[in-house]
């Protein structure tokens, strides 16, 4: 019975705290649940009470700093994905505008064939060919 009217009196402050202060109210009520559990398992002894409540505030503590190395691990993922897929479109955006300068400039564009003889380079025998000549207006 000592034990509930600990439990109800350490559910008072946070009956009266805003939603903002998750850490405060999440160190109370995690102190008060070990120091519940410690006065009930010990049968009232003061110290392992205490102990109990600093165990429970420990653990509040432990906890919230894994979720803040979390959302901090979450947090420069997402900003390192953001910055590469900004690289991407910006790649994507400057290939398409070569492209459609490219097919402007189409119309603008002649081939003409120039045949290449047979000739021997440093003792090497290379075929005759076409080779073909771009000329852009």
């Amino acid at each position: 019975m000592k034990s509930f009217h600990l439990i109800a009196l350490a559910c008072v402050p946070l009956l009266m705290t805003g939603c903002a202060a998750t850490r405060p109210i999440s160190d109370l009520a995690m102190g008060a649940g070990g120091a519940a559990l410690g006065s009930e398992f010990s049968h009232g002894n003061l110290a392992i009470t205490a102990a109990g409540a600093a165990g429970g505030v420990l653990v509040s503590e432990g906890l919230h700093y894994a979720s803040q190395k979390q959302a901090g691990n979450a947090y420069t993922t997402g900003y390192e994905k953001g910055r590469s897929d900004a690289v991407k479109r910006q790649y994507w955006i400057l290939v398409n505008q070569q492209k459609e300068k490219a097919e402007q400039n189409q119309e603008n564009v002649r081939y003409y064939e120039i045949p290449v003889p047979e000739q021997t380079i440093d003792g090497t025998i290379l075929n005759p060919t076409t080779k073909l000549l771009r000329i852009e207006e």
